[in-house]
C-alpha cells in the first residue's frame, strides 16, 4: 500500500492519562476518526504504572492506523514542593518509557520559579533541563515545551516560562540542545496579539509538536475596555470556531517541513464544553482534516 502523504501531518486529540481507564476512553473515541493521540498527565503520574498503561493503550489502538504522537507532563518541575518533585519524577519516567508507547517525544511545561520575573528562572531551568535533555537524547527522545502562559507573564507566574518568543530566545540560548523544542499552537499567540504565521516561519525548526487549539480576539472589547479591563478580551476556542486560518497554518507547517501531529486540546471552549465537548472536538477534527487537504488520498493511477 502506498503511504498517504496527507498523514505526514496527523489530526488527533489529547487524552487524560490520569483517568481511571484511559484505554477505554481511547477505544470509545477512535471510531470518530482521530489519527493520533497524546496521553498526558496533569502534574504527577498519579500512581500509574507506565509499562502497564502503555500496554493497555497499545491494545486499545489495536490495528488501527493511529499513533501516539507524544506523552504529556504538565506541571512545574523547577520548584521543590512535594507535587513539584512528583512532576520532575513524571518527566523522568515519561522519558524512560516513551518507547513503550511507540513515541519518541515528551512534552509539557518548563516550570518556573513562582512569583519571580521570568529571567530569574533561567539558572534553575538550566539546572533541571540540562540533565533531562541528555537523558532524553540518550534514549532518542525529543522534548517539546508547551507555549501556554497559564495566566503568567514576564513579571510573574506559577507554571511555565516558555510562553513568549523572547523567552524562547533566552531558553535556547541557555540550552541549545537539538532535542529541545516547542509544543506550539496559534491560541497562545493570539492571546498575546501575535500573528502566528511569521512565527511559524521563524521557529519551524523548533516546532516539534502542535496543539489544535484556537482563540477569538474580541476586538470590540479591546476598543471599549482594553486588555486589562473587567471583560476578557480573548476566548480560547476549539479549531473551527476561532480566528486562525488553519489552512494557512498547516500550509506553512508543510512548507517548513513539519511532519508530526496536530492534537486537539479540548476543555477550553466556552461554548463547546461539558456535554458538547466531543461535538466540538469532532467538528475540529473534520475541520482540520479539510484544512489539511481532506481525509483521504487517491494516488494518480497514471
Amino acid at each position: 500500500m502506498m503511504p498517504n502523504p496527507l498523514l505526514d501531518i496527523r489530526i488527533g486529540t489529547m487524552v487524560r492519562a490520569n483517568l481511571d481507564d484511559p484505554a477505554a476512553y481511547i477505544k470509545q473515541i477512535l471510531p470518530l476518526g482521530f489519527e493520533s493521540i497524546q496521553p498526558f498527565f496533569w502534574q504527577t503520574l498519579g500512581g500509574k504504572d507506565l509499562p502497564r498503561l502503555a500496554g493497555q493503550i497499545r491494545e486499545a489502538i489495536g490495528d488501527a492506523d493511529v499513533i501516539v504522537s507524544s506523552l504529556g507532563v504538565f506541571g512545574n518541575p523547577l520548584e521543590s514542593g512535594d507535587v513539584d518533585r512528583g512532576v520532575l519524577h513524571a518527566w523522568e519516567a515519561a522519558i524512560d518509557h516513551a518507547h513503550l508507547f511507540g513515541t519518541s517525544m515528551v512534552s509539557g511545561f518548563t516550570g518556573r520559579i513562582r512569583g519571580k520575573p521570568l529571567p530569574d528562572s533561567l539558572p534553575r531551568f538550566r539546572e533541571v533541563w540540562e540533565p533531562l535533555a541528555k537523558r532524553a537524547a540518550d534514549k532518542g527522545v525529543r522534548i517539546a515545551f508547551e507555549n501556554c502562559a497559564m495566566d503568567g507573564n514576564w513579571a510573574s507566574g506559577d507554571w511555565n516560562i516558555a510562553h513568549n518568543p523572547d523567552a524562547w530566545e533566552l531558553m535556547f540560548n541557555e540550552l541549545p540542545d537539538d532535542n529541545l523544542g516547542l509544543e506550539w499552537e496559534p491560541c497562545h499567540q493570539l492571546v498575546y496579539l501575535i500573528d502566528p504565521i511569521p512565527q511559524i516561519r521563524k521557529w519551524a525548526p523548533r516546532i516539534f509538536h502542535v496543539h489544535g487549539k484556537d482563540a477569538t480576539v474580541r476586538w470590540d472589547v479591546i476598543r471599549e475596555h482594553g486588555v486589562f479591563g473587567r471583560l476578557p478580551f480573548v476566548q480560547m476556542r476549539t479549531p473551527g470556531f476561532g480566528d486562525s486560518d488553519w489552512t494557512r497554518v498547516i500550509s506553512e507547517l508543510r512548507l517548513a517541513g513539519y511532519k508530526g501531529a496536530i492534537d486537539i486540546e479540548g476543555w477550553h471552549d466556552p461554548v463547546y464544553r461539558g456535554d458538547l465537548e466531543i461535538t466540538g472536538q469532532v467538528r475540529a477534527l473534520d475541520y482540520l482534516k479539510q484544512c489539511r487537504g481532506g481525509a483521504s488520498y487517491l494516488p494518480n493511477p497514471g
